[in-house]
């Protein structure tokens, strides 16, 4: 069945606090492959002009995935997890993720659109400090495959 364009607007509760560790942004770092000392070394994240070390950008994937299956979970909305597939991500950095930071994300839906026998849900994570101050906006892109039949 194809999602209602009426949840578009729809906003989700914000997600748990997200204390970002230099522990964290160390494996993170070697789990992707980037060995720039900036993400594992605090000297070197200083010599760079930062206050500690920083993380990788895809890093604040682990927020906005938490945020953004709040929305995909939402049993109102109907959407049939079995047939999606992602279509597009995209992020826009207000300042680098900082060892020391507490991230939260406040999620909502921005556009649903139904396309070919498809639908296409773009959903926003918008991931703030401790203070409020806005750090990373990152939206994805859902696709539904085959929206119109009946499961």
């Amino acid at each position: 069945m194809a999602l209602d364009p009426a949840f578009v607007g729809r906003e989700y509760p914000r997600c748990a606090e997200y204390e970002v560790s230099r522990e964290k942004i160390k494996e993170f770092a070697r789990a992707i492959g980037e060995d720039n000392p900036v993400h594992t070394d605090p000297e070197a994240a200083r010599a760079a002009g930062h206050p500690d070390v920083i993380a990788p950008p895809t890093f604040t994937t682990i927020i906005s995935m938490t945020a953004i299956n709040a929305i995909v979970g939402d049993p109102a909305l109907g959407l049939d997890y079995s047939r999606m597939v992602h279509g597009d991500q995209s992020f826009t950095y207000h300042r680098p993720v900082v060892a020391g930071d507490a991230l939260v994300a406040d999620a909502a839906i921005e556009a649903i659109s139904h396309r070919a026998g498809n639908d296409f849900i773009t959903l926003r994570a918008a991931i703030a400090d401790a203070a409020g101050e806005p750090v990373v906006t990152a939206r994805a892109q859902l696709v539904v495959r085959d929206a119109e039949e009946e499961a």
